[in-house]
């Protein structure tokens, strides 16, 4: 793997969206935590000890929607008008999937990547203690295919 030998920081700025038209857009997101089959069935059944898991995952995953720009540095600020966030079983992981929309001059694939993100990192925060082994290490617990499932402009 290449290693950075310089990193020139001096240019970094925001891209110039001025110019663009306002446009409804659309993106969808998901991503995958892997958790042991003991840990999914708590969920399921609602006996997690910080409480449910998916109802603080969803909230989680809005507020990081909301705030993406105060997060990544150079992510313009855009007015949301809508974010859902869903959530199925597979086999051995819940996979997390947040739709958002808005209509304004750049996309929202960073605030769908950050709320799946944020919901999947609320999810392992919720259940560590149960998926940890006797060492304290996490074994199964992992976080994957996070991604841009779709994304679609002026609808």
């Amino acid at each position: 793997m290449a290693k950075f030998t310089h990193i020139q920081d001096d240019k970094a700025q925001m891209v110039d969206i001025s110019a663009k038209g306002d446009v409804t857009r659309e993106a969808t997101a998901a991503g995958k935590i892997y958790l042991r089959p003991e840990t999914l069935a708590a969920i399921r059944e609602g006996t997690v000890v910080k409480g449910n898991v998916l109802a603080t995952a969803r909230v989680a995953a809005t507020m990081a929607v909301k705030n993406t720009a105060g997060i990544i540095p150079m992510c313009h600020p855009i007015p949301i008008s809508s974010i859902s966030v869903d959530f199925s079983d597979g086999d051995g992981y819940i996979e997390a999937t947040v739709v958002v929309k808005m209509t304004g001059k750049t996309g929202v694939e960073m605030e769908a990547l950050t709320g799946v993100s944020v919901a999947l990192l609320t999810i392992w925060d919720m259940v560590k203690s149960a998926e940890k082994d006797a060492a304290g290490q996490y074994p199964v617990t992992a976080i994957t295919d996070v991604r841009v499932v779709e994304k679609k402009k002026g609808m």
